[in-house]
C-alpha cells in the first residue's frame, strides 16, 4: 500500500528581515508623532553665517563695550529718520545723464553769450575722505552716519571730529538706506553742504536736534553698553544673592539676642 504524504501547512507568521526590521510607532505622549504647533527652531542646523550673526549679537550683549562704540548703538526714531530722509531726498547727486544735460545747457548759454553761467545745485556728499574733509573745513551743515558699519573702526572717530569741530551730526539705521540716496548699494555717511531757501527752517530743526542727542549728550560719550548676563546666569546670581541676604538676616536677627 502507498503511503500518502500529508501536505505541510505553510506558518501564518512572516519570518522578519533581519536588515529591516519591523519597528511600530507609538502614538502615546512623547511617542513618534510630534505634538502640533511645537516650535523646532532650537534644533534646527542653520547655516553658518547666521549662526555667526547671532553668535555676534549675544556677544555685542555680554562684553562690555566703550561709550565710542557704544554710541553707534543709539540711532535716532523712525520719526525723525522719516523727517531726515525725507528732506535728503530733495538732494540727492546728479546721475551721469542729467549732470551731461546741464552741463550742455549752460555751455549752449554761455555760447549764445549770455554770460551768467548756472549755479550747481546743493548735492548730498558721500564718502568717507570727502565728508571727513568736508567736517574738517567746517562745510558739512549735517553728517549722517550709518549705525551698522562693518568694521566699525571706519567711523569710530568720525563723531568725535564732528564734536571738534561743532558740525551737526546724527547716527541713522542704515547703510543701505544711505546708499540708495547717493545711488550707491550701500553708504557708511553722507553730508549737506547747504539746502535752498524753502528748506532752511527744515535744516535748523535737524541741526539743533543733532546737536541735542549728540554733539552734545554728555551720557552718551560716558555710558558703557553690554555687560548684560545670559538667563542662566541671571538665574543664578539671584540665587546667590538671596542666600547672601538670608545669612545676613540670620547673623542680625542672632546679634539681636
Amino acid at each position: 500500500k502507498s503511503k500518502s504524504k500529508v501536505p505541510v501547512k505553510a506558518s501564518s507568521t512572516p519570518k522578519a528581515d533581519p536588515l529591516f526590521p519591523s519597528r511600530p510607532r507609538s502614538f502615546n505622549v512623547g511617542g513618534a508623532i510630534r505634538p502640533a504647533g511645537r516650535d523646532l527652531s532650537r534644533f534646527v542646523r542653520w547655516p553658518k553665517y547666521v549662526r555667526i550673526q547671532r553668535q555676534r549679537a549675544v556677544l555685542y550683549q555680554r562684553l562690555k563695550v566703550p561709550p565710542a562704540v557704544n554710541q553707534f548703538t543709539k540711532a535716532i526714531g523712525k520719526n525723525e529718520a522719516a523727517g531726515v530722509f525725507k528732506l535728503l531726498n530733495n538732494y540727492r547727486p546728479e546721475t551721469a545723464a542729467a549732470k551731461k544735460q546741464r552741463q550742455r545747457g549752460a555751455a549752449a548759454d554761455a555760447a549764445k553769450g549770455k554770460g551768467k553761467t548756472a549755479n550747481v545745485p546743493y548735492q548730498l556728499k558721500f564718502g568717507l575722505k570727502h565728508v571727513t574733509t568736508l567736517v574738517e573745513e567746517k562745510k558739512a551743515s549735517l553728517v549722517l552716519i550709518a549705525c551698522d558699519v562693518d568694521p566699525i573702526e571706519l567711523v569710530l572717530w568720525l563723531p568725535a571730529l564732528c564734536r571738534k569741530m561743532e558740525v551737526p551730526f546724527m547716527i541713522v539705521k542704515d547703510k543701505a538706506r544711505l546708499g540708495t540716496l547717493v545711488h550707491q548699494k550701500t553708504a557708511a555717511v553722507v553730508a549737506l553742504t547747504g539746502v535752498n531757501k524753502e528748506d532752511q527752517s527744515q535744516l535748523k530743526i535737524f541741526q539743533d536736534l543733532g546737536l541735542e542727542k549728540f554733539n552734545k549728550n554728555v551720557d552718551l560719550m560716558r555710558k558703557w553698553g553690554g555687560g548684560i548676563m545670559g538667563l542662566k546666569t541671571q538665574a543664578k546670581l539671584d540665587k546667590r544673592a538671596k542666600a547672601v541676604a538670608a545669612e545676613e538676616a540670620k547673623k542680625a536677627a542672632s546679634l539681636k539676642r
